[in-house]
């Protein structure tokens, strides 16, 4: 069978591929084995809090399952644009919301919206390492910029000046970034945006992390820069971190006007609509009680982080970038790797943090995501911790990792 060149393009994701060897690991132990600590997926501990639920089960008892139009049902639209203004003072027109089966099909539909053939997409290095799957899938190019711990992991104006060339469609950003938890400060974002524009480019945002931001100097959206920036840029969410509906495949875009139609028949064709019921079910997200708990939980994630990277860097794994955002340690291991004897440079399975997040499963029953998935320009250096586990969770996979240090 012929397999097609675009399948073959796409990478493994190695966060999964560690995850199952995780899950073979703690089934080699047995039950008198110690039990695994999984810090390596980055999906919250908490579920779609009881009203949340409740709408679920609402929405299957009266038979709400038909199709909805392909943009959404118009209420979530309408409840997703009163969050925006609630939350930050936004006005977003109902009608640029467009309803997905997740994050990942908003992702999919603005690339094949807007991506032709050899067309590049300049994205920072590190990076959530779906994102330039889906440029791949659309036929473009994913143009991977190193951005160091001293601009935050995160693009500048500049890079973007200077990448630029005659194939440039635009930029991919994150803001909280996957993996490192760190936003792009606003003057910096409106620069870029500035850039972009000036060339007619597209500014194509993933803010799904937008929801868990910690510190007030962060945590304001792209929608919302001036000079009427942020109407053009194209914002990506989602119902998965901030409202906990992981498994549930729900998410949503804000497009400019024009991009609407577009974006709508794609969807029609690929996707018919998100799942009905979830759609129902996250009408309630945005009852008063569901985002006094969801405010309750940003805390608990802040007290999670505000402990573990802490505890991190006395151990000598050095954060050099303290998160503002999401639930995650983006840790330089060069120092364990050199005490453990794993060496940081050689073939990715036997040296840097690749190898280190096998010794960390065999020696402390941990399970973390090496940087082989995120980072192109120095993969081996960094490991990613996610402290989206319950606090008693983490303490004893610091437990353990002292021991074994």
């Amino acid at each position: 069978m012929r397999i097609s060149q675009r399948a073959q393009r796409v990478e493994p994701f190695y966060v999964m591929e560690l995850a199952k060897e995780a899950q073979a690991l703690s089934q080699a132990a047995g039950a008198g084995g110690r039990p695994m600590i999984y810090l390596n997926i980055g999906e919250p501990d908490f579920t779609a809090p009881p009203l949340v639920q409740a709408a679920a089960e609402r929405a299957i008892r009266d038979g709400l399952s038909q199709y909805t139009p392909a943009t959404g049902l118009p209420a979530l639209r309408e409840a997703i644009s009163g969050w925006y203004a609630q939350r930050f003072g936004l006005d977003i027109d109902p009608t640029r919301i467009v309803v997905t089966a997740g994050a990942s099909a908003a992702l999919q539909l603005a690339c094949l919206a807007l991506i032709e053939a050899g067309d590049e997409v300049l994205m920072p290095d590190p990076c959530y390492p779906c994102n330039r799957q889906f440029v791949q899938a659309a036929e473009g190019r994913a143009v991977m910029i190193p951005c160091g711990p001293e601009q935050r992991f995160q693009l500048s104006a500049e890079q973007v000046r200077t990448a630029w060339t005659p194939a440039t469609r635009g930029v991919l950003l994150a803001s909280p970034s996957n993996p490192t938890g760190t936003s792009i400060e606003r003057d910096a974002l409106e620069a870029i945006a500035r850039e972009v524009r000036a060339r007619d480019g597209i500014t194509l945002i993933d803010e799904i992390y937008l929801g868990l931001s910690y510190d007030s100097a962060f945590g304001h959206s792209a929608l919302g820069l001036p000079d009427g920036l942020g109407e053009q840029v194209i914002s990506v969410n989602s119902f998965s971190k901030y409202f906990n509906m992981t498994g549930w495949r729900l998410g949503w875009l804000v497009l400019p006007p024009a991009l609407v139609a577009p974006v709508e028949r794609l969807a029609q064709n690929l996707f018919i609509c998100a799942s009905t019921i979830a759609q129902h079910a996250a009408l309630a997200c945005f009852e008063p009680e569901s985002l006094a708990e969801y405010e309750r939980r940003r805390a608990e994630f802040k007290a999670r982080r505000d402990w573990f990277i802490p505890a991190l860097q006395r151990l000598g794994l050095e954060v050099p970038v303290m998160p503002d955002g999401a639930f995650y340690a983006w840790a330089d291991v060069t120092g364990l790797c050199q005490r453990w004897g794993i060496p940081m440079a050689g073939e990715p399975a036997s040296s840097g943090s690749w190898a280190l997040a096998f010794e960390l499963m065999r020696r402390c029953q941990l399970a973390t995501t090496p940087g082989r998935d995120f980072a192109q320009a120095e993969p081996g250096r960094w490991l990613r911790f996610s402290t989206a586990n319950a606090l008693p969770q983490l303490q004893e996979a610091i437990a353990r990792l002292e021991a074994a240090l």
